[in-house]
């Protein structure tokens, strides 16, 4: 009998596409041993933005929701997306931080680490691949990821030629990431046969987002072409700039005499445990109905669900929300000056963040961000089509040359490890909390600092009350 896996994204990309990753884990700490016996292929909970977020806005130590999801998840593979060099931040890191952060990923209960570079330059993603075949336990498994998206320079053959190479640098298996949900069945069927053509029997996943309305059909055509696992979403939280229905592929799957191992009944049980804590979001205005919705649109703007969420919250804080069409128009126009990256994180934030300032100013480029500056000057790695000379010129001068990424990347002075412990001081407890600092310096501080605060209360109230 056939066989087609599903994961289950909503602990990450699903409340990160809808509610721009603002989901505490007391949340759905309740649901979590169901979701356990369910039988899916892993759970995505970890990486992406959700490390960020915890520190930023849910004052939760992203380590420590890690270990608890370990602790009621024993029997599922817990998934994290890891953006190569980039880590989970917006620049790049030395080569012995990003061996650190993967090392203390497995440790503290990671199983699958799936690793893609925003321009799909696997320079950018070999450090992290290595470290993950170093420190590997049993369940360990490296899948590395191509970013998709559409422009004059990414063709079927490119794509082929991509998933060879990621075979070649030993990854377990191949993930296309379809974040914007611009993939049509005719082009998930060319792409996915000719892949599986190259690659034989090694697995192969597709991530998509319903953000254009594409997802279902182009899911049903990768599934009679050949994927082995699909990314969806409980039903509730599924749609608009989320992933597809999980329940919802079961069924037509079950249809269709192919095998995927889940549980029907605790599904649906997932789903109505997350039907509540929807709404509750709904209701407060966290997770806004344009994200709910379809948008052909998308197929020429090329916008990923967490970044379109994201750009809504951004305009909404800014009182700017009237000028959301005019940004999401400005985006393809910066994207291709940029050479045509792909839009997904931090490609994604950097050139929708880029949009919107040169709309809200009413002059391009006027105001240029410090990470598109870094962009142009080569420190992301090689853009896959020349980025605007003009725009070049405005940041490098008339002479200026670019840079290779991978000069500073490949460092290993361990001086942010000493830099960091002597930031943190009493408040470092462990390597943990060290590499929270290195990645978000400003918002780790401050966790730390609450935390002792909160810590110090509480023994005070203790012996008062004794």
């Amino acid at each position: 009998m056939k066989k087609v896996q599903l994961t289950e994204t909503v602990l990450r990309d699903a409340q990160q596409s809808l509610m721009a990753t603002r989901l505490p884990y007391a949340d759905y700490e309740d649901i979590l041993d169901d979701m356990d016996k369910a039988g899916y292929y892993s759970i995505e909970c970890w990486g992406g933005a959700t490390f960020d977020s915890c520190l930023r806005y849910l004052n939760e130590d992203p380590w420590e929701r890690l270990r608890n999801l370990r602790k009621h998840l024993p029997n599922t593979r817990l998934q994290m997306l890891l953006r190569g060099q980039n880590l989970l931040g917006y620049k790049h890191y030395h080569d012995d931080v990003v061996e650190k952060f993967v090392e203390l990923s497995i440790k503290n209960g990671i199983d699958v680490i799936r690793i893609f570079d925003a321009l799909n330059d696997f320079r950018n993603i070999r450090t992290a691949l290595e470290a993950t075949k170093k420190y590997a336990k049993e369940k360990t498994v490296a899948s590395g990821c191509i970013s998709y998206t559409q422009s004059p320079v990414h063709t079927v053959d490119k794509y082929i030629e991509m998933c060879k190479e990621l075979k070649e640098m030993g990854f377990d298996t191949i993930c296309l990431k379809d974040m914007a949900g611009t993939m049509s069945p005719y082009e998930a069927e060319h792409l996915i046969k000719g892949i599986k053509d190259a690659i034989g029997d090694m697995p192969l996943i597709l991530h998509t987002h319903c953000t254009t309305g594409m997802a279902y059909m182009t899911l049903t055509k990768a599934i009679e072409s050949g994927i082995d696992v699909i990314d969806c979403a409980t039903s509730c939280f599924s749609g608009g700039t989320s992933q597809p229905s999980t329940e919802t592929m079961f069924y037509a799957l079950k249809q269709y005499g192919i095998e995927t191992g889940l549980d029907e009944d605790i599904i649906n049980k997932v789903n109505d445990f997350f039907k509540p804590v929807k709404q509750k979001y709904i209701d407060n205005g966290q997770l806004n109905p344009k994200s709910l919705a379809t948008d052909a649109q998308a197929l020429v703007y090329k916008v990923p669900g967490g970044m379109l969420s994201n750009m809504i919250a951004n305009l909404t804080d800014m009182h700017a929300m009237d000028r959301f069409d005019e940004a999401l128009a400005e985006i393809p126009k910066v994207r291709a000056d940029m050479g045509y990256p792909p839009l997904v994180t931090p490609l994604s934030q950097m050139v929708g963040n880029q949009a919107v300032t040169n709309v809200l100013i009413g002059e391009r480029y006027k105001n240029i961000s410090k990470e598109i500056k870094n962009y142009i000057k080569g420190e992301y790695g090689i853009s896959p089509a020349p980025v605007d000379s003009s725009l070049i010129e405005k940041v490098l001068g008339a002479d200026g040359q670019p840079v290779d990424c991978r000069d500073e990347d490949q460092k290993r002075t361990g001086e942010e490890f000493t830099a960091a412990k002597e930031a943190l001081g009493d408040l470092c407890r462990s390597e943990e909390d060290v590499m929270s600092y290195i990645c978000y310096p400003d918002q780790t501080l401050k966790f730390l600092k609450d935390r002792k605060a909160q810590e110090e209360n509480e023994v005070v109230y203790t012996i008062e009350e004794m």
